[in-house]
């Protein structure tokens, strides 16, 4: 985890020395871009939840905990959840 952060830190802070180097400007303001990110992961997660809705399966917290939310924060699942 700590490693694919700092990879990312790294090449973000490599194109940002690109975008000062040809004089640009980044393309969104920074908490746009982060939002329509955030965005982006919670996006992905309608799909299962509209698959699990659609078979008629419940929809419950330990359910989320387990499979969206891992996804959206990039964290493991909690240990004391079971799979649903």
């Amino acid at each position: 985890m700590l490693k694919s952060s700092f990879i990312s830190l790294m090449v973000g802070l490599l194109a940002g020395i690109i975008y000062a180097a040809m004089n640009l400007h980044s393309p969104a303001p920074p908490v746009i871009a982060l939002l329509g990110l955030f965005g982006m992961l919670v996006g992905e997660q309608l799909i299962p939840l509209c698959r699990r809705l659609l078979n008629r399966q419940p929809v419950t917290m330990a359910w989320f905990r387990h499979e969206c939310v891992p996804k959206i924060s990039g964290t493991p699942p909690p240990e004391g959840d079971k799979k649903p």
